[in-house]
């Protein structure tokens, strides 16, 4: 399978499928920070779930080439379908594969793509090659990147009683004082979604840390 039948076929389903009036809104919705075909989130991963099942493949080589391509793309859309296709092909990820997720986290960087990143990209790297977990994300946690900061914390989010909670709050109160507003929120949202598996623990560190209030206030929402 060659990486351009593969992306030239996508882009005809997306210009198939293009909305320019919705385009105009998502658009709008991420801060005019990038272009938009105008498919609606449902309809646009029928579409990759459909062309993945066509194309197999057993190169990292390959997934590398078609993640890179899709990723200096300029519609949106192709930085959605690469982060999935990446994930799809999660089987062939090798040592180097946090390389490429770290590219894309940390170009065209924005909220709906770090996010997916965080747990489907690394969350489910570090669960396949977890000797370099500790290293890596605190490389991340300490980065001049905010993006990676976010991810240094996100990335357990779906760990549930598997969270490294040495990690969790190491990171955490690394970036505690931290002005900027996607790093508050990612410490609220990691405290929020592991109070679900040990509200005594999220409890603790939110009474025993100063944390910004908008941390407080999203950590707190279940308990």
């Amino acid at each position: 399978m060659a990486g351009s039948e593969f992306i030239e076929t996508l882009t005809k389903h997306f210009e198939e499928a293009a909305d320019p009036e919705n385009a105009v809104l998502q658009k709008a919705y991420m801060k005019d920070r990038f272009e938009f075909f105008g498919i609606k989130t449902e309809r646009r991963r029928a579409i990759t779930k459909a062309h993945f099942r066509k194309y197999e493949i057993q190169d990292h080589g390959q997934l590398r080439e078609i993640v890179m391509t899709l990723w200096a793309l300029p519609r949106r859309e192709f930085q959605y379908a690469a982060q999935e296709w990446l994930y799809h092909c999660r089987k062939i990820w090798t040592a180097d594969t946090i390389g490429l997720i770290e590219h894309c986290i940390t170009h065209k960087s924005w909220w709906d793509t770090v996010d997916y990143l965080s747990t489907y990209g690394a969350g489910a790297w570090f669960n396949k090659y977890p000797a370099g977990k500790q290293n890596i994300s605190g490389a991340w946690n300490r980065s001049p990147n905010i993006w990676l900061n976010r991810c240094s914390i996100l990335f357990q989010l779906k760990y549930k009683e598997k969270t490294d909670t040495a990690i969790l709050s190491d990171h955490m109160l690394q970036l505690s004082q931290s002005k900027e507003f996607f790093i508050q929120k990612a410490i609220g949202w990691a405290l929020r979604e592991y109070s679900k598996k040990d509200p005594a623990w999220v409890k603790r560190f939110i009474n025993q840390h100063k944390l910004a209030a908008l941390s407080v206030r999203e950590g707190s929402k279940y308990l």
